[in-house]
């Protein structure tokens, strides 16, 4: 009998406490943020560097694993450039894993493989994985930080 009056005091705590508000999600706003990885994905096999104006925030700070410290947005644009310069990206596929849209905050998950050929070399096919952060803003979504590569 203690049980079940303990059980009525829990449910009559549970009914009285109001629930905090949740945020509300839309399966729109994780279409809407992947898109936006699929985009700066296209833009790079396109060997376009607009991208970085267009989708990286004016605060951005990324860490990819081949730099030794996090980039900004100046430091992407450089590295994106010279990147471009140094072969193409012939293929790629996205993998992704999951996407939590958080209010006007978004956090994607997923897995990539590519196909680059660096100018005078071979083939380069490699698998890595990423996590982008990325926030709305009046124009769309736009990221505001990642980390991630390829994996060693």
């Amino acid at each position: 009998m203690r049980h079940y009056y303990r059980l009525l005091t829990v449910l009559a705590i549970l009914i009285i406490i109001p629930a905090a508000p949740v945020p509300a999600q839309s399966n729109n706003d994780e279409a809407a943020v992947w898109a936006t990885v699929e985009q700066q994905w296209r833009a790079v096999k396109r060997g376009e560097s607009k991208w970085v104006e267009d989708l990286l925030s004016a605060d951005f700070v990324g860490w990819p694993k081949d730099s030794p410290a996090p980039r900004n947005k100046t430091s992407m644009r450089v590295w994106t450039e010279f990147s471009l310069r140094q072969g193409e990206l012939l293929e790629y596929e996205l993998y992704p894993q999951s996407i939590v849209v958080h209010g006007n905050m978004a956090v994607v998950h997923y897995l990539y493989t590519t196909a680059n050929k660096p100018k005078g070399g071979d083939l380069v096919t490699r698998n890595g994985r990423y996590t982008d952060i990325l926030v709305r803003a009046d124009s769309g979504w736009k990221f505001v930080a990642w980390h991630g590569g390829d994996d060693d």
